[in-house]
């Protein structure tokens, strides 16, 4: 059964795991990543990532992008979101934390937030304009 428009914008909402979804080079599959995004019901799911790296590229050049998020239990329950870049902004440390702290639990964040500040150089926040959204509850299986 597809899920009410408040329904799948509250699943986005929660700290799921998102599979990106990019188009790649003619002769590839797409580029498909785990991630960790953001997103309020209403807004852009939104996401940071190394400024140079291979998703932020592509996404660049192809100009839109998928996020899918799935859940086992206590039902099995997906929402796909596809859509237009809307922007792409310079990453702050406070987008690093906000996203950290959506993750992690609260004695593995400041651990977390070292390695990645000394380690992940510049990063680059992608906003996802939705534009068609699939979603289904399957119930218990």
């Amino acid at each position: 059964m597809a899920l009410s428009e408040n329904e799948r914008e509250q699943f986005l909402s929660e700290p799921h795991i998102a599979a990106l979804a990019v188009p790649d080079k003619p002769g590839r599959g797409p580029l498909v990543v785990p991630i960790w995004y953001l997103y309020t019901p209403g807004g852009q799911p939104w996401f940071i990532t190394g400024k140079g790296s291979r998703k932020a590229r592509l996404i660049e050049s192809a100009g839109y992008f998928s996020l899918m998020v799935e859940r086992l239990e206590p039902t099995v329950r997906y929402v796909t979101v596809e859509g237009s870049v809307d922007r792409i902004v310079p990453g702050t440390d406070e987008m690093l934390v906000e996203v950290t702290k959506r993750y992690l639990a609260p004695d593995k964040v400041d651990d977390y937030l070292r390695g990645a500040r000394a380690e992940h150089g510049e990063s680059v926040a992608i906003y996802l304009n939705p534009l068609h959204w699939l979603s289904a509850d399957m119930g218990s299986l």
